[in-house]
């Protein structure tokens, strides 16, 4: 087999189809957040501003996060040295569990290189603990839950995007007495849309199902203290675990679970996730307890947080983009088409300074392509003002138009 063919074969039908990604090398500079540099593949520079991160709230460039990290790597040294079971377990992954069980008012909190991880790991070891364990999953559930559930080597149902009456007949279809965990999120993060958090806890309730919730994109936004949409609604107690990570909110890196002593005990002695990966770097660790203690007092960033989504829908709809508005903090403008996202996306990057990246398949299904801006509190009037004339401008111009792109 002339194996680098198939390679050339492989990326040449992402080409064709409009959807080959492109990392651009972007240097951020510490307390400009949005604004950075990119590094043009000619080596030249240009000042750019960032309208795609998940730094949702800045806090990866937070004086008190990055006190805490520069703290713990001057006491500490740079990694973790091996494994939570092998010397990688500090009094900082500690610090961290403990806020994080505290956030989620949960007895016990298990800290993963990343929630895809936690996600995965979890997933797919929970099986081991319940036999015969079915798995109801949300159409629209990360591909790192997909993942966790398709690897399990479970029973699994695939009940339709927020459709209550949909888990109510797998449920109803299945053995009354089978172990069951229903699996959801609270903010789908390409369309913004919640998860029905209080009507399926009842319907875990009725069939006596566990529930998992995945908070990634909520934890540090939502709640009084930042411990999510559940928090917000008054949910948690209600959810067994709950899943996030320390990468979007936070502004750090990590991802977790939070639930009962005895389930994040047994997850942490049998998923080979957790087992055989090493541990975050103390540094990591003590930035993400700072940011997620800090988080617990600061109403007024996520409030923030909120009205520059509110005002960057608005003034977009003023526009007459195709938005999606769910009443989150996602803003998502459909675009339809692989190339004239693609296409867009060049060109507020090379004509405007903008960057913000093309969303194609198999992210969200095909003919859905979009831009997802992530708005922030650092993002000013200015910015704003650059980026709605941007969009103004080009779509306009250059015939973005949805009609056109549907033709």
């Amino acid at each position: 087999m002339n194996y680098s063919a198939k390679l050339d074969e492989a990326i040449g039908r992402l080409h064709e189809e409009g959807r080959y990604r492109t990392f651009i090398d972007i240097e951020r500079r510490r307390g400009q957040f949005p604004h950075a540099t990119w590094r043009r593949p000619d080596g030249s520079e240009r000042p750019i501003t960032v309208w795609c991160g998940n730094d949702y709230l800045g806090m990866g460039q937070h004086p008190v996060v990055l006190n805490a990290m520069h703290e713990a790597i001057d006491a500490t040294g740079a990694g973790s040295g091996g494994t939570r079971n092998i010397s990688g377990t500090t009094i900082y992954h500690k610090q961290l569990e403990a806020e994080l069980a505290d956030l989620h008012g949960k007895e016990s909190a298990l800290l993963f290189t990343s929630a895809y991880i936690a996600n995965d790991a979890t997933l797919s070891t929970l099986p081991k603990l319940f036999p015969g364990l079915i798995i109801y999953s949300d159409a629209l559930n990360h591909a790192s839950m997909i993942e966790g559930v398709r690897r399990n080597g479970g029973a699994k149902r695939i009940f339709r995007h927020n459709d209550l009456d949909h888990l109510r007949e797998l449920l109803e279809a299945d053995d009354p007495s089978a172990p069951k965990l229903i699996a959801f999120e609270s903010v789908y993060s390409m369309d913004g849309d919640f998860g029905p958090i209080e009507a399926i806890c009842d319907l875990a309730d009725e069939f006596g199902a566990l529930t998992y919730i995945d908070e990634v994109h909520a934890v540090g936004l939502y709640g009084p203290r930042g411990g999510g949409v559940a928090e917000r609604d008054r949910l948690m107690h209600r959810l067994d675990i709950i899943n996030g990570t320390l990468a979007k909110g936070y502004g750090v890196m990590g991802g977790y679970i939070a639930a009962s002593e005895k389930m994040c005990d047994a997850i942490r002695s049998y998923a080979p996730g957790f087992i055989f990966t090493s541990s975050l770097a103390p540094a990591v660790a003590a930035g993400a307890a700072a940011s997620v203690a800090f988080l617990k007092r600061d109403q007024e960033l996520r409030e923030q947080h909120q009205t520059q989504a509110k005002i960057l829908k608005l003034r977009l709809k003023g526009l007459g983009m195709p938005l999606i508005d769910h009443g989150s903090h996602i803003v998502p403008v459909i675009v339809g088409n692989p190339v004239h996202t693609k296409k867009l996306s060049d060109m507020l990057l090379d004509g405007h300074g903008i960057y913000v990246q093309p969303i194609n398949f198999p992210t969200v299904p095909r003919g859905t392509e979009r831009l997802r801006f992530t708005p922030s509190p650092v993002h000013g009037p200015n910015e704003m003002n650059q980026l709605i004339n941007a969009m103004d401008e080009l779509w306009s111009h250059c015939a973005l138009n949805r009609a056109e792109l549907s033709a």
